[in-house]
């Protein structure tokens, strides 16, 4: 057949004999909708006369990205979409709930191979469940309300192999942060991306979600990877509904191949103001950092957690900085209570925030000031991403986050773990 995993998910939800090039209306399993970009994809939906969705059960909306509302045009638009909520039935996910992505698979709405789409960029992390997720626009969502459907062209892929074992102090967010710095912010630009190998294969479904989130970070369409045991169990102790693995052909046509032994990696940092600017750790400790975020749809999961109550317990953030954690979902929330870690934090002067995007949309909790230098798990370090363009933001992993803000400065995590 020579399909990758991303023709063979189009193919079978357009009816079609589609590859790479090919253009395909495909129907969709889910669609998603966040506070940013909701408001907008509502005035769409009614400027095209719609009364009704196409399939309620189908569609999340999550007030994530200002959660909390900040001010009072945000929570104008938080009223619109409550009052859509009810009008249509669609599902709501309201304040404190958590990120869109990480309650999609973690509430059991998506399963591999799925087709979903959100008005979100970062939509590709479902891929690491062998879902093709992908970010659009605000009005296609609305048509997409309304249709069950969308257009697609179908992606060529870019197959990703991982070799050897990630080293102690070094986790998948060094992994990501590594190969975007590799491949540069453009390098996968309309490319699906495969991700396999020895590396992934050990990862917790956690780990794999923080690479497939930053597929976007490169320019690609979906990070996408296979749905192993590791998969079907993770996912059926989340969803009742039956997964549909796929796997590419062992003839599939990639555009390209690209390896990377990872034997000798160290833990990464982008530096300021793009994501592909990145440095071995090395190269970039000790310089002086004010503050520190751990949480994100990349890095908010419970594993994470974990490794930051580890480096932080017992000890105190430094006098000239501050740390904020934002758990990426409420059930994290309560089993990181359960475990002590908030706990850990609160005892270590860490402010802890409400489950959400917290302080990385730049929209409240936590604004850096001018010329203060950050040190975060997000996914994007762009100039004024966090809420002030005069600030400079670093991204690393929760355990360089966590050992940096105990220096004041950038640390390499390793002494610590």
């Amino acid at each position: 057949m020579t399909k990758t995993i991303s023709e063979k998910i189009l193919s079978n939800h357009s009816g079609t004999d589609a590859h790479a090039g090919d253009i395909v209306i495909a129907n969709l399993d889910y669609m998603m909708g966040q506070d940013g970009t909701s408001g907008v994809a509502i005035d769409s939906f009614n400027k095209m006369g719609a009364k009704k969705v196409f399939d309620s059960s189908k569609i999340s909306i999550v007030i994530d990205h200002s959660s909390p509302s900040p001010n009072i045009g945000v929570s104008t638009i938080h009223k619109k979409i409550r009052e859509f909520a009810k009008q249509t039935g669609v599902n709501l996910y309201d304040i404190g709930c958590g990120v869109c992505h990480q309650l999609l698979p973690e509430q059991g709405h998506v399963v591999p191979g799925d087709l979903v789409i959100g008005a979100d960029s970062h939509t590709c992390t479902y891929g690491a469940i062998n879902v093709f997720s992908t970010g659009i626009g605000s009005t296609d969502l609305a048509a997409a309300w309304i249709s069950g459907k969308l257009w697609f062209k179908v992606p060529e892929t870019l197959k990703l192999i991982y070799t050897n074992k990630l080293p102690k102090g070094v986790f998948s967010k060094d992994l990501i942060l590594y190969t975007i710095g590799k491949l540069g912010a453009g390098g996968a630009t309309y490319l699906a991306l495969e991700i396999e190998g020895e590396v992934i294969n050990e990862m917790s479904i956690d780990a794999r979600m923080t690479i497939s989130n930053m597929a976007i970070e490169c320019g690609a369409k979906a990070g996408l990877m296979r749905a192993d045991q590791k998969t079907l169990d993770w996912v059926g102790k989340h969803s009742t509904r039956k997964p549909n693995p796929i796997e590419p052909d062992k003839d599939a046509v990639y555009k390209d191949v690209v390896e990377f032994d990872l034997k000798q990696i160290e833990p990464q940092v982008a530096k300021p103001h793009t994501v592909d600017n990145v440095s071995p750790i090395s190269e970039v400790a000790g310089t002086p950092i004010q503050m520190g975020l751990i949480g994100t749809c990349t890095n908010g999961r419970l594993e994470d957690l974990r490794v930051a109550a580890q480096i932080l317990k017992g000890k105190k953030v430094h006098k000239d900085c501050r740390l904020i954690v934002a758990p990426a979902s409420k059930t994290i929330f309560l089993d990181a209570i359960k475990e002590g870690i908030i706990e850990t934090f609160i005892d270590a002067n860490v402010a802890v925030v409400t489950p959400g995007c917290g302080p990385c949309v730049g929209t409240h909790n936590g604004v850096p000031a001018n010329g203060e230098n950050v040190i975060s798990t997000a996914n994007r370090n762009f100039k004024g991403r966090m809420g002030n363009p005069e600030a400079f933001i670093y991204l690393g992993s929760p355990a360089t986050v966590a050992a940096s803000v105990l220096n004041g400065k950038i640390t390499d995590p390793r002494k610590y773990l």
